[in-house]
């Protein structure tokens, strides 16, 4: 297949999408896209929400249509001298202890690994955020190492607490709600994702940011906490 591949979405959106697998260089056209599209640049835009491979364009069907959307887009793509956004360096604070990481054992006898090399290997991963989906501050990063990455569980696990730092392939997210999740508990972060009503920004993170995790200990996850 030749990318980029636009598909018509209902009668007021295009999907463009630049790939099939999960990398940087996919990502980076997605928000190069992303820092083009505009107003002033596609007539009748309204919103654009990038994801891990393609990015959604929604417009206003009083106004275009999918073709001349297409048609402007394409012209955007073909555009050069554009670099792709530069993100922010996030820091989110991670405590391992083994009530906070109830999979980090089956995580280090399923690769092989003892604990500490786990969680040294997930401490080192090159990690940016690559889009927000499934429920509200829910921030999917990529770049967790090969070494430790498996594939999500057969059956999901119920109430899992907010804050709870999960993996599951080269996939790695920190929960804001209680939910079920289906990825491998390995530890969980005091860092608030996800702004209950104070502020501007109802998320930390913008799509194109890097994150770094910095271990601490309990005592320092306690006086972080948010009660």
């Amino acid at each position: 297949m030749t990318y980029p591949v636009f598909r018509p979405v209902a009668d007021h959106a295009v999907l463009v999408e630049f790939g099939e697998a999960i990398n940087r260089a996919v990502h980076d056209e997605v928000l190069r896209l992303d820092a083009r599209v505009s107003p002033d640049t596609v007539t009748g835009f309204l919103e654009a929400v990038p994801a891990y491979v393609n990015i959604l364009i929604r417009f206003d069907p009083l106004i275009t249509d999918h073709a001349a959307v297409e048609k402007a887009l394409r012209r955007l793509i073909d555009a050069s001298g554009t670099a792709p956004r530069t993100g922010q360096q996030q820091d989110v604070r991670i405590c391992y202890d083994a009530d906070f990481a109830p999979d980090l054992p089956g995580v280090a006898q399923a690769v092989g690994l003892s604990a500490e090399a786990v969680i040294a290997a997930h401490l080192a991963g090159d990690y940016r955020v690559y889009m927000y989906g499934f429920a509200p501050g829910y921030a999917y990063l990529a770049g967790v190492p090969e070494a430790i990455r498996l594939p999500r569980k057969t059956a999901p696990v119920r109430d899992v607490a907010a804050g709870s730092v999960v993996i599951a392939g080269p996939q790695c997210l920190v929960t804001t709600l209680v939910m079920p999740t289906g990825w491998w508990i390995i530890g969980r972060s005091p860092t608030q994702i996800l702004n209950r009503g104070e502020g501007e920004r109802p998320v930390l993170f913008d799509v194109g940011d890097t994150v770094r995790f910095t271990r601490i200990d309990r005592a320092a996850f306690e006086a972080e906490a948010v009660p």
